[in-house]
This record gives structure tokens, C-alpha cells and sequence, in this order.
């Protein structure tokens, strides 16, 4: 039992509860996201349904020089050569830094966790072809940490149909018992998504279109800035009426749910003959109207949106997903989540789901098939 946890006595099994007792384990997960800007990593206490109690948490940001390297890897599955072999390994080792630091902070050692889940990065997602691709050496973090890892999570989902995608809607499910619902979970990172969370707790998941990296890019390769901080760009600027149109002019947003994208599935083609501050505008509505899209595969109205990721620092694209919905929009703090910290408590829940052999995905969240488990066990001894 670990003594920094933050006590929970949240739970919930996708429709139904799960009477199964099991041991509570210790886990951390990791999560490197879309936006690329380091390592989030998180501690919880579990059975694998239950999530008993939340512990520390702990950041590790990427230098630029390898941001730099990261970069070009993405939107291509990894082949041989192109220093390839060097990015995952020092990829792994900024993870295995997270899990040390974290570690160190909470006056814990490697014998007091359980497991690690371990996400990696993902470089390329093509679920319609039967590929995602999340680079990382399990192997490795396992030895560098002294906890067994398990990493590879969506691809048994994609082998049996699914989309591998997304990934936390059981997590966001697990902390919501006692949330009124309906309730829409908008996580904001590289690519949006979104879970919907009925009153007796089944839900419905997706992408819901862009999240921050379309923003981030353009600002990246119009102003050599990682992001627009604050929205100041945005808030600078106006949202022009036809790049909005024909960003929005895309069969994607026509697809059924359950569905999934790569980060890199939109181009910025239609904002380019705009100023830094009106493509900036026009991003953020872009990325705030897909989620009001995403309304119309809801079986009911939400009462609430809850905004996890990092796209809800952004005070002007919470402005524009404020003017989007009817429901109130607030971060995920509001119900005292940690809102940096989501992704990688989730993967650690998953972790220990696992472990236990429980569904990592269902029907209704990835387009899977069947329920299906999922994750590689690497051993650390």
C-alpha cells in the first residue's frame, strides 16, 4: 500500500460491474504524445477495474535537438538505417528517466511498483491498413528501471479490426462513477478525441479531428515557435470563412464512429495564403468545430465537457469549443482530475488490465471486433 496515493474509491467495468477480486497492484504509465514535447509519467494503485487510489506524478520534457530527430518519423512506418535504432533508444532511456525521477520523488524504489505501461511513441497510425506503429524498447526500460513493462497495447486491437484508437475512454469510464452523465471526456493533444459516457457507464469513443498539432505545426513553420502559447496568435487573429470550410471538407468527418487518425491526417494547404494570426484563428476553430461534429454520434446530449490534454491551456481554443456547445466546457481539473497526468495514469489502468487479462478495448470504443486484451509483457529479471 503506498502511502502517497490520493485516495479513490471511483470503478467501472464498460456496462456492467465486475465482481472479480483482485489484488490492487502498482503501476506506472507512461505516455509520449502527438504533440511530442516529452514524457508524462503517472503512479495508481489498481485491481484493474477499481482505480483505488492516485499517486504522484512526474514530466520529463524532450531537448529540442531531439524533438528535432523525433520529427521525421512520423507519418512513415520506422524502416532500417536513418539513425532509427538511436531515436528509439534514447526515446526509451527519456522515459526510463521519468520512471526514476518519479521514483525519486515519492521516496519509492523499483520494488514497490508493479508494472509499468509503457505507450511509446506513435509514428504512424493506419488502422484501415492493419498498422500502427508505436516506437520504444520495452526490453530496454525494463532493464533500466528494474520493473517489468508491458508496452504494445492497440496492436491486437488493430489485428482483430479495431481501430487502435483511442486508448483511455476505460480510464475516462473509471473515473467518472460518481460525474453526473451523460458526460463528454474531450481529451486535446496532437489529435483530438473524445469519450461519451452514459448514466449507467458504457461509453462510445473516436478522434474527433485535429487536437493541437495542426496549430503547433503552423506555428512551428511560420514563427519557428513549438506551440501558440497561450492562443495569443489566435486570439490576434480571425478565423477565415473559406480555409475553415475547406478544412472542414473532409470525408473523415463523414465516417461512422467508431474511428481513428493519424497526427498527421490533415494538411495545412488551406490556411497557407493566411497571416501567422488568422491561420493561427482559423486552426483553433477548426479544431473546436470537429469537436461539435462530434456531437452528432452522441445517443443523448452531455450535461458537461470535461477538456484533458493540453490543447485546454489554450484560452482561445477553450473559447472556441465554449461558443461550439449548449453544455458547459471545463477542464477535467473540475472534477479533480489532473489533466497533464490522464494519459499516463490510463496506461498504467491499462497496464494492470494486462496483466489480468481484461479487455484493453471494446466494440463500442475502437470498432474491435470483440473485447479484446492486449500489451507484451517484458520481464525485468
Amino acid at each position: 500500500m503506498l502511502k502517497p496515493l490520493r485516495r479513490q474509491c471511483h470503478g467501472a467495468e464498460m456496462n456492467a460491474a465486475d465482481p472479480t477480486e483482485r489484488p490492487r497492484l502498482t503501476a506506472i504509465g507512461l505516455m509520449s504524445g502527438t504533440s511530442m514535447d516529452g514524457v508524462d509519467a503517472a503512479l495508481i494503485e489498481t485491481d484493474g477495474t477499481t482505480v483505488h487510489a492516485l499517486g504522484p506524478t512526474q514530466a520529463l520534457a524532450y531537448a529540442a535537438d531531439f524533438r528535432d530527430r523525433l520529427r521525421p518519423m512520423l507519418g512513415r512506418p520506422p524502416g532500417a538505417g536513418n539513425g532509427v535504432a538511436a531515436v528509439v533508444r534514447d526515446l526509451t532511456l527519456y522515459h526510463a528517466e521519468a520512471v526514476n525521477r518519479l521514483l525519486d520523488g515519492a521516496g519509492l524504489g523499483a520494488d514497490d511498483v508493479d508494472v509499468v505501461g509503457f505507450h511509446g511513441q506513435t509514428v504512424f497510425h493506419d488502422p484501415a491498413n492493419g498498422v500502427t506503429c508505436q516506437i520504444g524498447d520495452g526490453a530496454l526500460l525494463a532493464r533500466e528501471t528494474g520493473i517489468d513493462v508491458v508496452d504494445d497495447f492497440r496492436s491486437a486491437d488493430v489485428a482483430a479490426g479495431g481501430e487502435g484508437a483511442p486508448f483511455a475512454p476505460l480510464f475516462h469510464v473509471a473515473l467518472a462513477r460518481d460525474v453526473e452523465r451523460p458526460v463528454a471526456v474531450l481529451n486535446l493533444g496532437g489529435v483530438g478525441n473524445v469519450t461519451w459516457i452514459s448514466p449507467d457507464g458504457g461509453a462510445i469513443a473516436f478522434d474527433t479531428g485535429p487536437g493541437n498539432a495542426l496549430i503547433d505545426d503552423w506555428v512551428a513553420a511560420r514563427a519557428g515557435l513549438d506551440r501558440d502559447d497561450g492562443g495569443r496568435l489566435a486570439r490576434a487573429g480571425a478565423p477565415d470563412a473559406a480555409a475553415l470550410a475547406a478544412l472542414l471538407d473532409n470525408p473523415y468527418f463523414d465516417l461512422p464512429a467508431p474511428k481513428s487518425l493519424d497526427r498527421d491526417a490533415f494538411s495545412l494547404a488551406p490556411v497557407d495564403g493566411l497571416s501567422l494570426e488568422d491561420g493561427a484563428a482559423t486552426l483553433t476553430a477548426f479544431t473546436a468545430r470537429s469537436a461539435a461534429r462530434a456531437t452528432d454520434a452522441f445517443p443523448a446530449p452531455v450535461t458537461r465537457w470535461l477538456v484533458t490534454g493540453g490543447g485546454r491551456h489554450n484560452p482561445a481554443l477553450m473559447a472556441a469549443l465554449r461558443a461550439e456547445f449548449d453544455a458547459p466546457v471545463e477542464p477535467v481539473e473540475a472534477v479533480g482530475w489532473n489533466g497533464d497526468a490522464l494519459e499516463a495514469q490510463a496506461f498504467a489502468y491499462l497496464a494492470v488490465r494486462s496483466l489480468y487479462g481484461l479487455p484493453l478495448s471494446y466494440p463500442q470504443t475502437t470498432g474491435v471486433s470483440r473485447p479484446v486484451t492486449g500489451g507484451r509483457l517484458h520481464k525485468a529479471s
